[in-house]
């Protein structure tokens, strides 16, 4: 199951990859800073809202282990109406939370300029992009893995070729970026509809029927989702803190450190494909009261992320200059960027113990352990950010987000073996 999710998750920080270097290979810094920002202030939503996926997955394996068929489609339901409900709203609230990142981030008024334009486009794609989201999960929870490689790669696919089109052939620049994305989004929608469409058709009808307004299990998904909301909006928010950051110290170092979050960003979509998978996994053992059959997913889980994070920091110390390269055609950015990347080299590492424990505690539906942990560790990560950046500047901003990842994984471990004797 676990490489169609490698495969599908990658297409999304490569789309990343892609826009940069669209504009990176403009001729001016501040275009990478504009994507930068306006990226980072739409997926401060966007992936604040990935609870919808999260909290689809585990439940939905559980009632798939429980053989209540009713509640798999009932689930798919409810994730659907939170999606729709929350994208709207945003989109809705859309020029306040403009002006509030533009308050809270300080950056030169080119970047502020384009990031304005790029969110006030892409934010449209939202309902699109949340529905994708509910969607995804519930085939994870379904143990498919091959309808969101499908949904995945169409839709980055064709945000690349947009991107490419509307910058370098009708010369758009950011806004054509944003536009690409929103476009992209709303097409890999219609894909996602049609393919649920078709797995409705062949889903078994045994186990009892479940209305989807069902109001216990609707305040139970609910509370589910809240939790991983408020974990995933500390997530997101770590990351706004060092873009932000990286902004107070100017152009230069927010390109060098926009070129560089590609390789984080990579590294986290490729491990999460083992949260992912042991989700589903861990789920349906849950749902089956089954602790030898629990242990295996967790071991396997983790060996398989251990094997790839390996690889991943072995090819990034021997390849990252030239990929840096590949990025930005700026000589400036290209030497700041390279400053850093040892940073990058070591994330892998630290980032597997967090992300495959994510999927541990999300498959067991623990919400609430990974709400606490997750804000002790942002607490943990904006101590060290505040006190060594003004010491060792941009390295202090690096060190501080590993020091994030590093105390996921600790409480994480701490917390899993009330976990393990909780099951069955």
């Amino acid at each position: 199951m676990a490489w169609p999710i490698i495969v599908s998750n990658v297409s999304v920080p490569l789309l990343g990859a892609v826009d940069t270097a669209v504009v990176g290979h403009l001729p001016e810094a501040y275009y990478i800073g504009a994507v930068a920002i306006g990226a980072m202030m739409f997926n401060f939503i966007f992936h604040g809202f990935n609870c919808l996926r999260m909290g689809t997955t585990g439940p939905t394996a559980q009632a798939l282990g429980q053989g209540e068929h009713g509640e798999v489609r009932a689930l798919l339901g409810r994730a659907l109406i939170l999606a729709a409900g929350a994208g709207v709203a945003i989109v809705a609230l859309q020029l306040p939370i403009a002006a509030f990142a533009f308050w809270a981030i300080e950056a030169s008024p080119e970047v502020e300029s384009f990031a304005s334009q790029y969110f006030l486009i892409r934010v449209w794609a939202l309902p699109a992009a949340l529905g994708s989201f509910a969607i995804i999960g519930w085939f994870y929870g379904l143990h498919d893995s091959k309808a969101p490689l499908v949904i995945q790669i169409f839709t980055n696919a064709l945000n690349m070729v947009l991107d490419l089109l509307f910058v370098f052939g009708f010369g758009l620049a950011v806004v054509g970026v944003a536009a690409a994305s929103l476009i992209a989004e709303y097409a890999g929608f219609a894909v996602a509809v049609f393919l649920v469409w078709r797995r409705l058709g062949i889903l078994p009808a045994t186990g009892r029927s479940a209305r989807v307004l069902d109001m216990p299990r609707f305040r139970r998904m609910i509370a589910v989702n809240r939790d991983i909301f408020i974990r995933t909006m500390c997530v997101v928010s770590g990351f706004a803190v060092f873009m932000a950051q990286s902004a107070k110290l100017g152009d230069l170092a927010l390109a060098a450190n926009q070129v560089l979050y590609i390789f984080l960003h990579v590294t986290t979509f490729a491990l999460d494909a083992y949260a992912h998978a042991a989700e589903a996994l861990i789920g349906e053992a849950v749902g089956q009261k089954d602790r030898t059959r629990f242990r295996a997913a967790v071991r396997a889980a983790f060996r398989w992320a251990a094997v790839t994070a390996g690889v991943m920091a072995a090819f990034y110390w021997v390849a990252g200059t030239a990929i840096i390269a590949l990025l930005t055609s700026i000589a400036e950015v290209r030497a700041a960027a390279a400053d850093y990347l040892i940073w990058a080299v070591v994330s892998p590492a630290v980032c597997v113990w967090a992300f495959t424990f994510d999927g541990v505690f999300l498959g067991a539906t623990r919400t609430r352990v990974l709400r606490d942990t997750m804000i002790l560790s942002f607490a943990v990560y904006m101590a060290g950010v505040f006190l060594a950046m003004p010491v060792i500047g941009n390295h202090g901003l690096w060190l501080g987000l590993t020091l994030f990842l590093s105390c996921r994984a600790l409480f994480q471990v701490i917390a899993y073996p009330a976990l393990r004797r909780s099951i069955g």
